[in-house]
């Protein structure tokens, strides 16, 4: 009778592997910043190299050389395997590392591929898990055959031990009508200045003086001095145009050949990417809930995006960035996707009445409106109106005053609109925002703690904002604004268990 292979018996049999040699090539990739500058200098002035380029190829080629070193040791000492029941990283050259990752604890697969990645036919693999202090754990492996990545992944979602469920497997494929959306984001306006910003850098890197190139002072000179009401409009409408164009280009880029589906009934998996493509897949266990996102422009033409609420995806930045499981589309599209991902025949806050917050929320969304916005900008141009003795200042000061006075009313009204909560079933939700409005839907059994915090201001006002703590998502979720006397028995109740302690002593 043969009797069970043992872990370690399982670990023994298990090969060591390296990532793939061609790794030391991407690594190469940063040469791009420094002999780009170099390269371009030398194109546009003929051939010519200053003594400042040949004091960068230098530089660059000593330091190609100690990097090249540095990474073949360090390739040659990292070795990783895939067991029964963990996956192991050894790594290290002077301080060795061995780093485990028990399967039973698996949250999340991560497949990555730069453009450089892809050429060289590589894909990064980044495995991650809770530690048992609430932290996050991480394996990464940077970078292995597409082959292996596959193999790899494979592998390590077949011990996830979930539950199946039925329901539609397919959430959402990307449908390029969608584009309409994507201008209607932040990239319209931020995406040019973080664009010009780049290439100011890029040419001061080369030594080019900006303001000293004369057409960019004529144009300067023109702009300030004659014809104001044609070229403050004409170059708003152009930021506007570049930064639509770039909107739309990033939209392709990100979410090409998007499919969001569940695989084999327990994992949730995105994959999308043109240049750079991008595999996430959640284990279902640690999928907590969903978020429905409706910026202020893409609600008002009937659209919204859906992110995950989950947990092992990394620190906040990490998250949003890995969380999404659809792109900004119609509404109606994200409901279904949201309803999917919670294995129900429709999201929990459809239909769902919520409990309105008080009404000195509102109140309190106008005057800071007006102080922190309105006040301030009115205020500093009537002082420079006044110190440079100039009509116009003072007349844009009451026109400001004016029209900024009822925008600030109506949007602080829409954001106390957008203030609710409720309980339904094993579900707690959340709403709240203007600018972004989110509606959250959680577990309640996600919920490991409450904080209640209170300004001066809110507690004059009886007001409390009540954040949930969660090992998932954003890992904490505020409820601004309820009723103070009432938010320790709407936390009691959405999550029991927790307060009832502090509710008796009291």
């Amino acid at each position: 009778m043969t009797a069970p292979t043992t872990s370690a018996a399982a670990a023994t049999a298990a090969p060591w592997r390296r990532p793939d040699a061609r790794t030391l090539l991407v690594r190469c990739g940063w040469l791009a910043a420094p002999l780009g500058p170099v390269a371009l200098t030398a194109l546009a002035t003929g051939g010519r190299i200053s003594s400042r380029g040949w004091l960068t190829l230098a530089f660059v080629a000593a330091a190609f050389a100690a990097v090249t070193v540095a990474g073949t040791v360090r390739w040659s000492r990292t070795h990783y395997r895939l067991t029964a029941d963990s996956l192991i990283l050894r790594s290290g050259v002077f301080s060795k590392q061995l780093r485990t990752i028990p399967l039973h604890r698996l949250r999340s697969i991560d497949l990555t591929a730069t453009p450089l990645h892809r050429l060289l036919g590589l894909t990064v693999v980044r495995a991650g898990t809770l530690t048992s202090h609430g932290g996050r754990g991480e394996i990464v492996l940077n970078a292995v055959s597409r082959s292996e990545a596959v193999r790899l992944r494979t592998a390590l979602l077949a011990h996830s031990a979930t539950t199946p469920g039925a329901g539609e497997r397919v959430l959402a494929r990307i449908d390029w009508r969608w584009l309409r959306y994507a201008p209607l984001t932040f990239w319209v306006i931020g995406g040019v200045g973080v664009a010009a910003g780049t290439v100011y850098r890029v040419l001061d890197a080369m030594g080019v003086g900006l303001w000293r190139v004369g057409f960019v002072q004529r144009a300067f000179t023109e702009f300030g001095s004659s014809m104001l009401w044609l070229t403050v409009p004409a170059a708003l409408l152009a930021v506007v145009a570049i930064g639509s164009l770039g909107a739309l280009a990033m939209y392709a880029e990100n979410w090409w050949a998007l499919r969001t589906e569940w695989t084999d009934d327990r994992t949730l998996s995105v994959r999308r990417g043109l240049l750079t493509t991008r595999s996430v897949a959640i284990e279902r266990g640690r999928l907590r809930g969903v978020v429905l996102r409706e910026p202020l422009l893409l609600r008002a033409v009937g659209g919204a995006g859906v992110h995950a609420v989950a947990g092992g995806l990394g620190d906040r930045e990490e998250t949003r960035r890995l969380s999404t499981l659809l792109p900004p589309a119609p509404r109606a599209q994200a409901l279904r996707v949201a309803a999917g991902a919670l294995r129900a025949p429709r999201p929990p806050f459809e239909g769902t009445e919520f409990t309105p917050h008080p009404r000195v929320a509102l109140q309190r969304r106008t005057m800071r409106g007006l102080l922190l916005l309105v006040l301030p900008v009115t205020a500093a141009l009537v002082t420079l109106g006044a110190l440079l003795s100039s009509p116009v200042l003072l007349h844009c000061a009451w026109v400001f005053a004016t029209v900024a006075t009822p925008v600030v009313w109506l949007l602080a009204r829409d954001a106390y609109r957008s203030l609710g909560h409720a309980v339904r079933g094993r579900h707690l939700l959340v709403r709240s925002g203007t600018f972004t409005r989110d509606t959250l839907v959680l577990e309640r059994d996600a919920i490991a703690a409450w904080t209640f915090t209170s300004s001066p201001f809110a507690r004059r006002a009886g007001l409390v904002t009540v954040t949930a703590a969660v090992a998932a998502g954003e890992h904490g979720y505020r409820i601004p604004d309820l009723a103070a006397r009432t938010a320790p028995v709407f936390a009691a109740t959405a999550a029991p268990g927790i307060l009832e302690e502090f509710l008796r002593d009291s």
